[in-house]
C-alpha cells in the first residue's frame, strides 16, 4: 500500500506508536475492566494517568516548581478571553495589554483581548506576515498587565528565534500552540504558556497551561469559575469533569517523547526536516515561501506555485501519491505542510519527491 502522510495543520497526525496502544488499550485499560473514556476522573485509575501525565511534561519542558501545570479547555481560541480575564486584574486599572502582531493568530488573540482591555499593538511587520519586527522596533506599555506572543503562527508560518526581553514585571504570556515540544525552550522566560493540544500533543479538545504560582489569583469577577486558573490550579484541572481521554493521549504523547530522547532530540530532527523541505522550495522558482529565512517556522511550511492554475492538479497528484491536507488556509491560499514532531521524516522525504516531480512535469 502507498504510506499515507497527513500533512493537516490540526487536528494533526499523532505517532502511530501511540495510536496503537490507545487502540491495544481501549477495551480494557490495564486490567481495569473500563475504556480510559469511561472512567471517573477523580478515580485512582484516571488519577493515575493524570498525575503522570503532568510529571513526565514537567521533565521534558524543565518546568520549575513555581509553575503550575493545567489541563484548560476551550482551545487556543478560548485562551485568547481567558488570559486576559485572568491577568488584566493584576494592574492597576484601567489596564493595557501588549502585543505583537505576527500573523492571523495573534491578530485574533488582540481582537479577543479588546474586550477585556485597552490594547497596544506594540510592534507588527510592514505589509504581510512574513517576518517578526526586531525588538529595538517594539513601543512597550510601562506597566502593562502582560505582552502576548504568538511564537508560531500556524497560518503565516512566521517563528520567533528569540526570547524579547522585557522591563519590570510585565509578563510574557506564549500561545505556542503549533511548536510546543518541538524545540528547547527556558519555562521560566515566560510567565504563562498555553496550547492547543491537536498539534503536537493529542487530540483537540484539551488546553495545555504552564502559568507562574504569582500570577494566579488575578482573575476578573466576570471570569467564569471553572477558567479561573486559581480555582483550577487548587482542584488540580479537576474543578469540573476534564477532558480525560485527551489528557490520557497526551500523556502517551508525553512518554513516547521521553523514549524518542526528548524534546532536544525531537529540536534535531525538526530542524532536519525544516532544512529538507525548505531546500526543496528554495531550488527554483517554481515555488516560493514568502517569509523572512530568519524567522521561517520549523513546523507549518506555506508555499505557493508560481502559476496558482496548478493549484488543482498538484493537490490532486498528492492525495493519488498519499500526500494529504496539503491546502494552504482559506485566508492566505496556496499550499502548507504543516510537519510536526510525528510526521517522519520519511514522509517530508515523500513530498521533496513529489514537489520536484510536480515541477518537472
Amino acid at each position: 500500500m502507498t504510506p499515507i502522510y497527513n500533512f493537516s495543520a490540526g487536528p494533526a497526525v499523532l505517532p502511530k506508536e501511540v495510536l496503537r496502544q490507545a487502540a491495544d488499550e481501549m477495551l480494557d485499560w490495564h486490567g481495569s475492566g473500563m475504556s480510559v473514556m469511561e472512567m471517573s476522573h477523580r478515580g485512582p485509575e484516571f488519577i493515575a494517568i493524570y498525575q503522570q501525565a503532568v510529571a513526565d511534561l514537567r521533565e521534558l519542558l524543565a518546568v520549575p516548581d513555581n509553575y503550575r501545570i493545567l489541563f484548560l479547555q476551550g482551545g487556543g481560541l478560548g485562551e485568547n478571553a481567558i488570559v486576559p480575564m485572568n491577568l488584566v486584574g493584576r494592574v492597576a486599572q484601567p489596564a493595557t495589554i501588549d502585543f505583537v502582531h505576527t500573523g492571523s493568530w495573534s491578530g485574533k488573540s488582540i481582537k479577543e483581548a479588546a474586550r477585556y482591555a485597552s490594547v497596544n499593538v506594540a510592534a507588527r511587520p510592514e505589509g504581510s506576515f512574513t517576518s517578526v519586527p526586531a525588538q529595538e522596533s517594539w513601543q512597550l506599555t510601562p506597566g502593562a498587565a502582560y505582552l502576548h506572543l504568538c511564537t508560531n503562527e500556524t497560518i503565516d508560518g512566521v517563528e520567533y528565534n528569540f526570547v524579547p526581553t522585557v522591563q519590570g514585571d510585565t509578563p510574557i504570556v506564549a500561545d505556542m500552540s503549533s511548536h510546543i515540544l518541538s524545540r528547547v525552550i527556558d519555562v521560566s522566560q515566560y510567565g504563562a504558556i498555553f496550547a492547543g493540544a491537536q498539534k503536537n500533543i493529542g487530540p483537540a479538545g484539551l488546553t495545555l497551561l504552564i502559568v507562574r504560582d504569582d500570577l494566579l489569583g488575578h482573575a476578573l469577577p466576570i471570569c467564569p469559575s471553572a477558567f479561573d486558573w486559581q480555582i483550577v490550579a487548587e482542584h488540580d484541572s479537576m474543578y469540573n469533569t476534564p477532558p480525560t481521554y485527551a489528557i490520557y493521549i497526551a500523556g502517551l504523547v508525553f512518554a513516547h517523547l521521553k523514549r524518542q530522547g526528548g524534546v532536544a532530540a525531537m529540536e534535531r530532527r525538526n530542524i532536519a526536516k525544516a532544512q529538507l523541505l525548505y531546500a526543496a522550495l528554495d531550488s527554483d522558482d517554481f515555488y516560493s515561501n514568502r517569509v523572512a529565512p530568519a524567522n521561517r517556522s520549523r513546523m507549518n511550511v506555506p508555499f505557493y506555485l508560481r502559476d496558482e492554475a496548478l493549484n488543482e492538479p498538484f493537490l490532486a497528484g498528492a492525495k493519488a501519491r498519499g500526500l494529504l491536507q496539503l491546502k494552504g488556509h482559506k485566508s492566505v491560499g496556496g499550499m502548507r505542510a504543516s510537519i510536526y514532531n510525528a510526521m517522519p521524516i520519511e514522509g517530508v522525504q515523500a513530498l521533496v519527491d513529489y514537489l520536484n516531480e510536480f515541477a518537472g512535469r
